[in-house]
């Protein structure tokens, strides 16, 4: 094992055990080194790994924020590696869109099972996100982040930290082949009408309760723009 690797280990040791919390922070570079009887360098090499995998944030100086602080963003570390897996294509689109279909699917049917329709905030961000959608002559990139936002409004619905830690995850990775996608399409202002309709459906399922429907929809939404753009092969 690498020295790095050493003291990573460490650190995810000392975490599972609670001796350091979220919010609080490390202790410095020197006196890691010195506790691990390390060098500096496997130290910085480390934190540099924990920072990239959204466990903590780093910052200089001299204040109450230098330093690294425990964060809880576990979305970080699994964006950055599914983007560059899905653009070296290591990652196959067809099982980003999958996995998309299989949590999406399982957090409507969450929601609507469990009557998230009565909760109003959701409901009304939702909505919000949805008109700005309808906005006649939205440029592409705007579209497609509301879009997203819509979709982990309904994902949070699920309550599971992991399933949204994932989704949000692949946020990027989405976001690059949607814009790949949308430059195969014969004309661009007759999908978004398209699924600006599908969002209403699947917002008016979960809505009224219907478990069944919001699943279905769901999955025929992801799967509808892939293979009208043909990025994700046959389903």
């Amino acid at each position: 094992m690498r020295t790095h690797e050493r003291v990573l280990a460490r650190i995810e040791s000392d975490l599972a055990a609670g001796r350091w919390a979220l919010g609080e922070r490390l202790p410095a570079e020197r006196a890691l080194a010195e506790e691990l009887q390390v060098s500096r360098p496997s130290v910085r090499e480390a934190i540099r790994i924990l920072e990239a995998m959204g466990m903590i944030r780093t910052a200089v100086g001299s204040g109450p924020d230098a330093g690294a602080t425990v964060i809880d963003r576990p979305a970080a570390g699994l964006g950055a590696a599914v983007r560059l897996h899905v653009a070296s294509g290591t990652l196959p689109v067809h099982d980003v869109v999958a996995t998309r279909d299989a949590l999406e699917s399982w957090a409507v049917r969450e929601a609507a099972g469990r009557g998230a329709g009565s909760d109003d905030d959701w409901v009304a961000e939702a909505g919000r996100l949805l008109a700005a959608m309808e906005v006649p002559d939205l440029a592409v990139d705007e579209f497609v982040r509301l879009d997203q936002d819509f979709h982990l409004v309904l994902v949070r619905l699920g309550e599971n930290q992991l399933v949204e830690a994932i989704l949000t995850g692949l946020r990027s990775a989405v976001s690059s082949y949607v814009a790949r996608g949308v430059e195969q399409l014969p004309t661009w202002p007759a999908t978004a009408d398209r699924l600006c309709r599908e969002h209403r459906t699947i917002l008016d399922a979960v809505v009224a309760g219907d478990v069944d429907r919001a699943v279905q929809v769901t999955h025929d939404h992801i799967w509808g723009f892939y293979r009208e753009t043909g990025l994700a092969g046959d389903v």
